[in-house]
């Protein structure tokens, strides 16, 4: 049986477990047929921990968190995969080491 918690664990556990991992911040240039931009978009942000920051000329801007290379680059390996998608590229990357605090 699970311990009680009250409302302040619940909402703080999930973050301070998340903070205590490095996390890894990146963006992507996703190069796409214009006409079917808008719905690379939708499928792009539905993506966990993804978010599509601007659309221009077939070109999609992505930013994508995770807590590890491999995760950035698996999901940037979903992008490159979906029909559509001409090429999806890293184009930052940067590696926020958790404090010593949490």
């Amino acid at each position: 049986m699970r311990e009680a918690m009250d409302r302040r664990q619940f909402l703080t556990a999930r973050r301070a477990e998340r903070s205590a991992r490095p996390s890894h911040i990146s963006s992507a240039l996703v190069l796409a047929f214009p006409e079917r931009r808008a719905d690379i978009a939708e499928r792009i942000s539905r993506l966990p921990d993804t978010e599509v920051h601007g659309i221009a000329n077939g070109r999609i801007v992505v930013v994508l968190e995770g807590t590890s290379v491999g995760e950035i680059g698996e999901r940037l390996t979903q992008i490159s995969l979906m029909d559509g998608v001409l090429a999806a590229n890293l184009v930052f990357e940067q590696l926020c080491e958790a404090d010593a605090e949490g």
